[in-house]
């Protein structure tokens, strides 16, 4: 897809969006804040099916994902950030690194609970799926939507949701209602409510 094809579907889509935060330089990732691109690999609009739309594109420019918990975060590298799609298909998440960006992709029969939160200083939305759990940080101006996502996220959602195979460090499950992460050797290892104070919805993002 050269540019102007690439600039041309990017502002199509934004246009059949129903709010603001699908825009086309997110998803042609062509902000004028970044003095290359948000990400290093193809832009947002690129890594989409062709008749697959967002419904809502959030960004964080230092935050990254947390996966598994709010600390345990894969962050963009210091000149790039972060991009998430959300469509009626799966939520794609699209961090800035060297050489290759990172990238979570949840699909939506996976989705067990979509929960929004926002802070004093930070706003979220967190996504689960039966064993895992995935914080997606979003810019301080999504107040007014992201419950909207999270409603959409949720009305969409199938009510025995499959668990994602793969491996990509956001394993969790619950013990006598504390937060218990999984290691790579599948030894459970207990979570300090410091380490994860996102079990509680009604926690303030502060940090």
């Amino acid at each position: 897809m050269n540019d102007q094809s690439l600039i041309s579907r990017a502002n199509l889509l934004a246009q059949m969006a129903s709010n603001r935060t699908v825009t086309t330089d997110v998803l042609a990732d062509q902000e004028r804040q970044f003095v290359e691109s948000r990400l290093v690999g193809p832009p947002p609009v690129e890594r989409l099916d062709k008749s697959e739309a967002p419904a809502f594109v959030f960004t964080n420019q230092k935050r990254g994902i947390g996966l598994g918990s709010k600390r345990n975060t894969t962050a963009p590298d210091s000149d790039r950030g972060t991009v998430v799609v959300v469509t009626g298909r799966r939520i794609l998440c699209l961090v800035g690194t060297e050489p290759d960006d990172e990238v979570v992709e949840i699909p939506i029969e996976s989705i067990a609970a979509a929960t929004a939160h926002t802070g004093l200083l930070a706003n979220r939305l967190e996504i689960r799926t039966p064993r895992k759990a995935y914080h997606i940080w979003t810019d301080r101006n999504t107040d007014d939507v992201l419950a909207a996502a999270a409603e959409f996220i949720a009305d969409r959602m199938f009510d025995d949701p499959e668990e994602l195979a793969r491996r990509d460090g956001a394993n969790r499950i619950t013990y006598r209602g504390q937060s218990i992460d999984q290691t790579p050797d599948n030894t459970p290892s207990q979570a300090t409510p410091a380490d994860d104070p996102g079990g509680d919805p009604s926690s303030v993002d502060g940090d």
